[in-house]
């Protein structure tokens, strides 16, 4: 790690060979988590450490993530995240991610829309509730306000497979990890395609958060010109809608 200012936040990470596929490149959940740990990493710096949350109750909770991506990692590489808070807009916080490789080229770039959170109660808190003050980075921004997946209304969704939330999916609050609802999509798409075409990014909006036991429907559309549509339900609610950015390969 090398903090440049208080408000930025970086941090190093090796792209080890179990956060690969068979094609040798990065599993999208390993980005998700890598900038879940750079994000902890950054508010434990600001005296916000996950006991101390823990303690008082609250937890952070991702609305909408919006990620770009320029190339997937490879093993044995070591990556450079920056995250920084663009500060709140109502009850929402916004933060920001870029990641760089071993020749400081960006690779991937993320906006990201979260919620302080009640843990037992589950409703969202105002920003007044941190203990501490949470300032804006201004010296740098990814894009505005990440909106949330919108699946057009002509796109046919099938069901792809069923999955049930079990304890290697839960984090630390009891819920599926937001990395896991990743591994969820990529495993709607065939080897096939995995190999037939190349991933640029995600948009993934999350609606209500699964529980051990939940049993969740996924549907899936075909590709459709930028990518595959994909929707997470339950008997009576949408989970979470994703957008799986992916582009005809060229190999």
């Amino acid at each position: 790690m090398n903090q440049i200012d208080k408000l930025l936040w970086i941090e190093d990470f090796l792209v080890q060979a179990s956060d690969t596929d068979f094609r040798l490149k990065a599993k999208l959940s390993f980005i998700l988590d890598v900038m879940q740990r750079a994000a902890d990493s950054a508010v434990h710096n600001l005296g916000l450490s996950m006991d101390k949350m823990l303690e008082a109750g609250m937890g952070w909770m991702v609305i909408t993530m919006d990620l770009d991506i320029n190339r997937l990692p490879l093993p044995n590489e070591v990556l450079t995240v920056h995250t920084w808070s663009k500060g709140n807009k109502g009850a929402l916080w916004q933060r920001d991610y870029r990641i760089f490789d071993q020749n400081k080229l960006e690779i991937a770039s993320a906006r990201s829309m979260w919620a302080l959170v009640d843990i037992d109660k589950r409703k969202i808190l105002r920003p007044s509730a941190l203990p501490v003050a949470v300032e804006p980075y201004l010296e740098d921004s990814v894009g505005p306000i990440p909106q949330k997946v919108a699946i057009p209304a002509d796109v046919i969704l099938q069901e792809a497979y069923r999955y049930q939330v079990r304890y290697s999916g839960l984090d630390n609050n009891g819920h599926l990890n937001n990395a896991r609802y990743v591994d969820i999509c990529c495993d709607a798409l065939t080897l096939e395609e995995w190999n037939e075409l190349k991933l640029t990014g995600l948009q993934i909006t999350y609606a209500q958060e699964a529980k051990y036991g939940t049993d969740i429907s996924i549907l899936r559309s075909e590709w459709i010109e930028d990518g595959i549509y994909i929707r997470g339900q339950d008997a009576d609610r949408v989970l979470f809608e994703a957008h799986l950015k992916l582009e005809k390969s060229a190999l």
